[in-house]
């Protein structure tokens, strides 16, 4: 739409403020609401990667190290106020707020990483896609195999899911020179916003169980 990145950053930025107030107003889980939150910091985690790496003229490695910095700042943080950065925690709008605003960078950070892998190493779409996948493979085998903290292999789940979305969705829309499969970016989305919805769907949706809910009914 040719409205450059500042300004998509804007209007994005505007859209995942409001899905999180809501999220964080809610009394009980929607999966509607909590995913299209999560849709948000996707829309909004891009274009916040392309200004860092393309209007800033920082490019990719000054851009992901920055973003870099920025998520292990507000996992700190987080860690610093609250004593963890676990998901089972997150039982305040405080820890909410804390909660959102990694997933946030989490989300930009992997853009940046994932346009990095695709577009400087010569990998392409696929390459990019496969070597993504593969780390997500490993964070699964150490999940199923070792004792390794779950905390951690969650947040690097997370991170990784995000450039492998992102070599994914460029190789759907780019063109054939660029190794795309020359999909429009219209169709493109309207394709994975049905298989999100058919997923919300289809698949079990329901909120976690607060560590301490069981010491509190006790």
């Amino acid at each position: 739409m040719h409205l450059g990145y500042a300004i998509g950053t804007i209007i994005f930025f505007g859209v995942f403020t409001l899905a999180v107030a809501a999220q964080i107003a809610a009394k009980s889980f929607h999966p509607s609401l909590y995913w299209t939150t999560i849709v948000a910091t996707t829309t909004v985690g891009t274009t916040m990667a392309d200004f860092a790496d393309r209007s800033m003229g920082i490019g990719y490695a000054g851009g992901s190290t920055i973003l870099f910095l920025a998520l292990m700042a507000s996992l700190a943080i987080w860690r610093w106020s609250e004593g963890s950065v676990s998901v089972n925690t997150v039982a305040t709008p405080r820890v909410e707020v804390f909660y959102w605003v990694t997933i946030l960078f989490s989300q930009t950070l992997g853009t940046a990483l994932g346009d990095w892998m695709a577009d400087t190493n010569g990998l392409g779409y696929e390459g990019g896609a496969l070597v993504f996948g593969a780390g997500l493979a490993l964070v699964a085998a150490a999940y199923f195999f070792t004792n390794a903290s779950r905390v951690l292999l969650f947040w690097l789940a997370f991170i990784l899911t995000r450039p492998l979305g992102a070599t994914l969705g460029d190789l759907l829309d780019k063109s054939l020179a660029e190794g795309g499969l020359a999909i429009s970016r219209f169709y493109a989305s309207a394709i994975l916003a049905i298989l999100i919805v058919a997923l919300i769907v289809l698949l079990p949706q329901k909120a976690g169980a607060h560590p301490g809910a069981r010491e509190r009914d006790a």
